[in-house]
Order: structure tokens, then sequence, then C-alpha cells
């Protein structure tokens, strides 16, 4: 009778079990490895993980890399011929991270950094994080008028540049908003236009009233070296430790706040969903500028936490020098936007490059035609290819494919929900679920949202809702197994004859055309006009710029 009633006991609980998974359809997609049962019922997806979430500092992250791969390389800058090991990495963080509290600079202060792809950008990134400053990156192409407004939005103490690189003079710039500084005592730079700003410091040359690279890794005392490792048990893992600006390209940029929570367990889940804890000797070839998440997080971040190596092939932008990079360094990884993919696919010597290495890549920064994805794999010969999704203010990565993936997950969506991360996509006007596999706003909840936009409640309060789902502005869907195919952004759609129109459907299908490079719509599905250019105007991440296309379209056919 005992075993009877056991069993009885055990069959009302499977009962209740088994309802309450009929009330409650399954949302959760374990993401370890890609997933084989479909379990999701509905547009609502959480990417569960055996891994939990990090609760490191970037500074921790970087300082347990010193400690496991002291000798490995951490970057390389081959136009600058510059090598550091995790170790000698650690070394000038730390003696940088000394100097700026010797400057004066404290928890919690501003630190903009301004300018291309050179071994400071990497050492600030990480001396200031150490020091509890937040780093705000600044676009390397900006003008002075954007320039102003970026510094003074966030309230910048201190910024950090070359003295120029190409056309962009930099210390020039800062001088038609600083004239004072010319007169100034280093580190003492009393502005009107920008009276939070007391410190400038140049990494290659002298300027009157500007600190020298030098002076900063000089500046770090024993007593301050002391001061910055009892800094270090202050330090909370949910501190604000990054301003990155969005794009702007519609109006004022806006400065996402990310927090070190945010970005060191994006950049950990990155690597693991593309097999770093377990590939050996990874290297990335990493052309994409730091300035844009996509290089400070995948790339910078990534380093610090899974201990890789990061090989930059030129300062600014040269296609034919990342395929010469990933020869030469023998690469395992490159990243780009799908503007660089189609630059590195057109060099007329592609065939005689050695990619031999190179196992795997992430195409991200801007939608991915699906015809790119696939020549990338083809003719480059990058079999574990993967698409990356996110947003600056998710950190940016919320979509990720897997790099064993078949063509059509690689090529036509942008990948699997990732770890510890929630998507839901929605009716844009009644904010309720869709049915699985319909259409709707793509909204992302959990660690990844950032704090806030920097200094505007009101703008942070349009994107972030009350119970923390963030408003992608992104059309997609989603399937049973948590994949995600993005079909256009909300303020791009055309409505025609009643029907809704995405440019990115129409920019595909012309893709597929053997003798088109590059396609961008600027507004109509079949359109009046089709007009043949030579280049794109661009964003310095890769991103073309619709409405200054636009602009030049116009004026180019006298409408």
């Amino acid at each position: 009778m005992q075993d009877c009633r056991v069993s009885l006991s055990f069959c009302n609980h499977f009962t209740s079990v088994t309802s309450a998974l009929s009330i409650f359809p399954p949302s959760a997609v374990h993401v370890d490895s890609p997933p084989t049962i479909p379990t999701l019922t509905t547009s609502y997806a959480h990417g569960t993980s055996s891994k939990s979430l990090l609760f490191s500092t970037v500074g921790g992250s970087l300082q347990a890399s010193a400690e496991r791969f002291p000798d490995r390389e951490a970057v390389v800058f081959l136009q600058d011929r510059v090598r550091k090991t995790f170790s000698q990495l650690q070394q000038d963080v730390d003696q940088a991270a000394a100097g700026l509290l010797a400057l004066g600079l404290k928890r919690g202060d501003r630190l903009g950094m301004w300018g291309p792809n050179t071994y400071e950008w990497v050492l600030f990134q990480f001396a200031s994080a150490k020091a509890g400053v937040i780093l705000v990156s600044v676009n390397p192409a900006y003008q002075v008028q954007e320039l102003e407004f970026a510094l003074r939005k966030v309230g910048c103490n201190a910024i950090v540049c070359p003295t120029q690189f190409k056309t962009q003079k930099y210390c020039d710039m800062l001088r038609q908003i600083c004239p004072e500084m010319d007169t100034a005592i280093p580190g003492s730079v009393k502005s009107a236009r920008l009276p939070d700003l007391h410190t400038v410091i140049v990494t290659d040359s002298r300027q009157p009233g500007m600190y020298h690279l030098e002076d900063v890794m000089q500046a770090g005392s024993s007593q301050h070296m002391q001061q910055l490792e009892e800094l270090q048990k202050k330090l909370s893992f949910d501190d604000p430790i990054n301003i990155q600006f969005t794009s702007g390209t519609t109006g004022n940029p806006k400065g996402a706040t990310l927090s070190h929570h945010n970005i060191v367990n994006n950049a950990y889940f990155i690597g693991m969903r593309l097999g770093y804890d377990w590939r050996s000797q990874v290297r990335v070839c990493l052309p994409v500028p730091m300035y844009h998440c996509f290089g400070s997080v995948g790339g910078g971040i990534v380093m610090a936490t899974h201990g890789i190596t990061l090989v930059f092939p030129s300062t600014g932008y040269d296609g034919r020098a990342n395929l010469a990079a990933m020869e030469s360094e023998r690469c395992t990884f490159v990243y780009g936007t799908p503007t660089m993919y189609i630059d590195m696919l057109g060099q007329p010597d592609l065939a005689k490059f050695d990619l031999s290495s190179v196992e795997g890549g992430i195409m991200a920064g801007s939608p991915c035609p699906p015809e790119i994805v696939k020549k990338v794999i083809s003719t480059m010969g990058i079999k574990e290819f993967v698409i990356a999704y996110g947003t600056t203010e998710n950190s940016p990565v919320s979509f990720c494919g897997f790099p064993t993936d078949n063509l059509e997950r690689k090529s036509e969506t942008v990948g699997c929900i990732a770890s510890h991360i929630e998507a839901k996509v929605v009716d844009p006007g009644s904010g309720q679920l869709v049915p699985l596999g319909i259409s709707g706003e793509l909204m992302i909840r959990g660690y990844c949202v950032m704090l806030e936009y920097w200094g505007d409640v009101a703008k942070t309060d349009e994107c972030i809702a009350k119970d923390r789902w963030y408003k992608t502005g992104d059309i997609a869907s989603l399937d049973k197994y948590g994949f995600c195919r993005i079909e256009g952004r909300i303020k791009d759609m055309i409505i025609r004859g009643g029907e809704n129109i995405y440019p990115a459907e129409i920019e595909q299908f012309l893709h597929t055309h053997p003798k088109v490079q590059e396609a961008q719509i600027a507004h109509f599905k079949i359109p009046r006009y089709v007009t043949f250019v030579n280049d794109y105007p661009l964003t310095v991440s890769g991103k073309i710029q619709k409405n200054k296309l636009r602009v030049q379209t116009e004026k180019f056919l006298a409408l």
C-alpha cells in the first residue's frame, strides 16, 4: 500500500507540474551550446546558462588575465610597431592609473579618449577603469561643434588625444574651444565653454597648457600606487565606467552610460559564445574603431576577460592592411562591419593572402546582407563566421550566432538569444506580445541594459520602461529556437499601398546581383530614381549615413 501511495503522490505532483507548464509556456532557451530542441511557443525568450554572471570590475578582469597569462601577447599595433604582453600591459595600466590619481582625477570623474586606434586608447581604457574614472569614448571624427557638445554634456574633467591624425587636428580643435589653454598651467585649465575640463593629455607631443603622456606615466609615486590598491576595495561592479555616444545620425548624440557589470559580462559571454574559453591562442584581427562598443567591448574587454590577443592592423581603417595582418600574425578571428568585409572582398589581390589560420569572425555594427555573409564564408574561407546584433545601450550584444550554425542561420538571422538576457517581440502600438514568428518591435531586458543616458532623464525614460525593458526600435521576429531575424528600423519603415516596407529587404535583394558590390535604399520600394555611386558617406564605425545619402542624392538629382 505504501508503494502505491508514493506513486499516487508522485503522479499527482507530476500532473500539477505538467498542468503548470500548459498554463506557463516554456520561455527558456539553454544557450551554452546551440539549441536543438524547439522550446519557444510565444515571442518571449530567456537565454539560460550554467555559467553565472561575473561580479568583476574592468580592472580586476585584466589583472586576472595578467596573472594567468603574463607572457602572452595582449595587444599588437602593427603600424606603430607596439607589442605588449599581458604583464607589460598591466604594468603600464597601473602606472597610468596612479598617474591619473596624481593629476587629481578621482573616482566618478570623466576622462575623454579622443583619437584613432592606438596603444594609448587601450592603455587609458583600463587605466581609467582602475582609477574609478569613467571613460568617455569620443568619436575621432568629431569636429569642434560635436566635440564641445559631447564634452559639455558629460562634464569631462580630462581628455586624452594625439596632436593630430590625418586631417583631424585634435589639439587645434581643443584650442578653438578653450583658448585659455595657451596660457594655462597643465592640469589647471579654466575654460569658459567647458567649465568641468581642467586636464588635457597629449600622447605624442608637448603643447602649451597640456600634459605629455610621459608626464602622466611618471607622476604616480609609491604613495599613489598604494592609494590605487586601496581604491580597488571600494570600487563597485555596478559603478558607471564607460560613456559611449550613440551614432547621432538623427540628432545630437546621447551618452549611453555603462557599468563594469554591463560590459564585463557582455564581453565574457561574447567570448563564451565564440569558444574563446576552450580555443588555444585566440588572435583577433581588430580593424573596428575602439571608440565604438564593437571595438572597446568586443575587442578590449573580451581581451581582458578571456586572455586573447588583439591585433590592430592599422591606426585608421585599411582593408588591405587587415588581410596582411591576418596573414603575418596568423590571426584566428576577424571582426568587422558589413562595409569593412565588402571592402576586404573587393581587394583585387585578395586571393594572394594566406588566410588559412582564420577560423572564425564576427560581422556586426549595421544590417548584415545575407549575400555578403555567404561571400565571406565561401571566398575568404572563414567557416565559423557569425553575426552579432545589439545596441550601444545593451553593452552591446543581445543576439549572436554559434560558430557551428548552418548557413541559413548564419546568413538569415542575427543569431540566438545571449546568456542571461531576455527578449520579447511586441506590437509597437499596443505593447502586447505578438505570436511566435510574427514581426514586431524587439525589446531587451537583463544585466546588459545601460544605466541611463547621461544627464538625460527624458530620453532615458523614452527607451527604458519602468519594468526595465529597453525598446530597440528594431522590427524583428523570433523562432522557436530563440534565433532572431531583424527586418529593419521602425523609423525607416515605408508604407506604400497599405504595405509595410523595410529598406533592408530591398537591399538584400539587390545584393544578390553579381555586379552590385553594395546597395542602400534611401526611401522607396520601387524607386523612381536609381543612382550609381563610387562610395557612401560613412560614420567612423562603418555605418552608412542614410540621412546624408538622401541629401546627396536629392542634390545630385536636383529634386
